[in-house]
């Protein structure tokens, strides 16, 4: 589960003494074991698992638009290493996962530094950089997210809504409706923006009431190209980004950084989301209802501890899910019948 290989020597004598029952001496292994240079495969093979990260591979951005992002200049190698070495800054240490969403420093190298707008990185290795602009914090901010939630040639807001509605809030929308326009058809070959084209498109009153959920999300991300690169003008209508947006409980956001900040406020809902994500990811399955009171004592007991990822990565080793082969036996018959009769004086 944590690195992705075999025990090591330690943890097979361990467990030949039968010793890992003890809560101590699992919680000291896990901890060990999350401390080791293996368990990057937490977030190689679980993170990049939880965020799709895969479909960044299918987008392959237009030469045309993006010449210097595409072809021998393609960034997706390097947005990926920077996306990992991120997520394991924060997954591998005391931090809360909110931090995930918010946390203002990541990982450049000169190419995505040049990206992202930044001309104070040289050479081809990464360095820790802290990020001056809000707006580039967390998740949200990194190339690897903004590219595989685009289309190739430009963005889309209905795809970044959908994004985080199911990886980060773990609401995902419903199954669009059969026969429904893409933006283009919907616009009736009127010039428009992407944002202008969307909402065209949410005016399908069989759309609206999915559409009002996600596309406010997308839109606070409209500042942001298919590359990841930051832009206030439209570069084919020469209009100003309008990325302002009102969530469905009321939060007006006025761009990238405040979406940022509404989405860790919920921190009992991310935790959730990355909880029912890694007992997937543990135990081999998809969890289910019979898995839902486990998930939410994790979250309660991790909530105790800030939210580490630790605390939860704890709680998923200690489930029955994960410790058990099968559900617990039920008790033989004779046994309840003597509790029935007990709870009756016998009669």
């Amino acid at each position: 589960f944590l690195w992705s290989s075999l025990p090591d020597d330690e943890l097979l004598a361990v467990a030949k003494k039968n010793e890992l029952s003890k809560p101590d001496v699992l919680a000291a292994q896990v901890r060990r074991m999350m401390a080791d240079p293996k368990a990057i495969s937490l977030t190689r093979d679980f993170a990049f698992q939880w965020l799709n990260v895969a479909k960044m591979d299918s987008i392959v951005p237009s030469a045309a638009l993006f010449s210097y992002a595409s072809g021998v200049y393609d960034p997706r190698p390097a947005f990926k290493k920077e996306l990992e070495l991120f997520m394991d800054s924060i997954l591998r240490s005391e931090r809360p996962v909110t931090d995930l969403l918010t946390a203002d420093h990541t990982y450049l190298n000169e190419q995505v530094a040049l990206i992202y707008g930044m001309e104070d990185v040289r050479g081809n290795g990464f360095h820790k950089i802290t990020l001056q602009d809000p707006n580039r914090h967390g998740l949200l901010g990194k190339g690897a997210i903004l590219m595989l939630t685009a289309n190739p040639n430009r963005t889309a807001p209905v795809l970044r809504g959908a994004w985080i509605m199911e990886r980060i809030l773990g609401t995902p929308p419903a199954v669009p409706p059969p026969n429904v326009p893409d933006l283009a058809d919907a616009a009736k070959g009127k010039p428009a923006t992407v944002r202008e084209q969307t909402e065209i498109h949410r005016q399908n009153p069989a759309c609206a009431s999915c559409h009002a959920v996600m596309d406010p999300l997308g839109f606070a991300l409209e500042n942001f190209n298919t590359v990841g690169a930051f832009r206030t003008v439209d570069p084919q209508f020469r209009l100003p980004i309008d990325s302002r947006a009102t969530m469905p409980d009321g939060t007006v956001l006025a761009g990238p950084a405040d979406l940022h900040k509404a989405l860790a406020a919920r921190g009992d809902q991310f935790a959730q989301i990355i909880t029912e994500k890694l007992m997937t990811y543990a135990v081999g399955r998809h969890v289910d209802h019979n898995d839902m009171p486990s998930v939410r004592r994790i979250v309660r007991e991790a909530k105790a501890r800030n939210y580490t990822f630790e605390s939860i990565v704890m709680g998923v080793v200690n489930s029955d899910a994960f410790r058990r082969r099968a559900p617990a036996a039920p008790a033989p018959a004779h046994q309840t019948a003597s509790i029935d009769s007990s709870s009756t004086g016998g009669k």
